[in-house]
Order: C-alpha cells, then structure tokens, then sequence
C-alpha cells in the first residue's frame, strides 16, 4: 500500500522538476525540489511505495529524462494517468519508473488516498474498489523488472 500524490490535467515536465534545477550534478540533488511549484512539501512528504495519479496528459513539454528520475529517486512505485505524453512514457520506462493507464481512477480517488497496485495483473485496489489498468507488454515489464532500458540491454549482452 502506498499514498496517492493526486495531479491535474497537463502537468509538464517543467512543473515535475523546474529548469533551474537541472544545473545541479545529481538527481539526488534535484529530487529534492520535485513539484516544486504545484506542491512545496512533495518531496519531503512522499515515502518509497508512494504512487503520482494524474489526469490527462501528464509529462507534457520538454523531453528531459529528469523529470521520471527524480520521481523513481523519491521512491514513486508508479505513475498512473489517464494519459501521458509520449516523450515521458518512453522515458519513463528506459530508466525503470513504471507509467500505468488507467482511465478510472482519478476520478475516484483523491489526495492521501491509499492504494495498492500489481503490475502484472494490471490492477488497482483502492477506496475498497478495483480497477483495471492497462497491463504492460511483457517486455516493457521485463525492462522495468532489469531496472530500465541499459539495464536491460546490459543483462543481455
């Protein structure tokens, strides 16, 4: 079980980690400014285990691979969205942050809320309801299971 960090519509990548930030040498020096500007007390307040529920069209903007990684460093098991912007899904999944599809839960959730999500059955429970997620492909869940895209590749070489 995980608490739900609950987000708008279009939430670009600029607003998951500011620009600014993007000139310190670490994403552990950058994880600590994540959502900055929606939600001052984010990445002080999400624990590992913790999920990012959004609405529509989440990581829109800029192509940058911060903005997953500093959500994968803070310790979001996932990323669950009615849509996302294709750049950020790719991302998301070469560095290992799992970004999950489910059209009915934002809608039925709220901050605070806990859920629990399993990956390979591609369901959520949460508010004691179940909802079906879109079930990732097995060799994106291989990706995401080896830690990312270079992991991946790594293990196979």
């Amino acid at each position: 079980m995980g608490k739900i960090f609950r987000f708008h519509t279009d939430v670009d990548t600029d607003q998951i980690i500011a620009s600014q930030y993007l000139l310190f040498p670490t994403i552990d020096e950058m994880k600590e400014h994540t959502f900055e500007s929606l939600d001052t007390d984010f990445a002080k307040s999400v624990q590992p285990g913790d999920f990012v529920v959004a609405c529509e069209n989440f990581g829109c903007g800029s192509s940058r691979e911060q903005a997953p990684a500093v959500l994968k460093a803070l310790g979001i098991k996932a990323v669950i969205a009615k849509s996302f912007a294709r750049i950020f899904y790719r991302n998301a999944i070469n560095i290992g942050l799992p970004v999950i599809v489910c059209k009915d839960l934002y809608d039925s959730v709220k901050a605070n809320d806990e859920m629990e999500l399993n990956l390979e059955s591609g369901l959520i429970e949460s508010n004691g309801k179940t909802f079906t997620c879109t079930k990732l492909p097995a060799k994106m869940q291989s990706i995401l299971n080896d830690g990312g895209l270079i992991a991946s590749l790594n293990k196979e070489v």
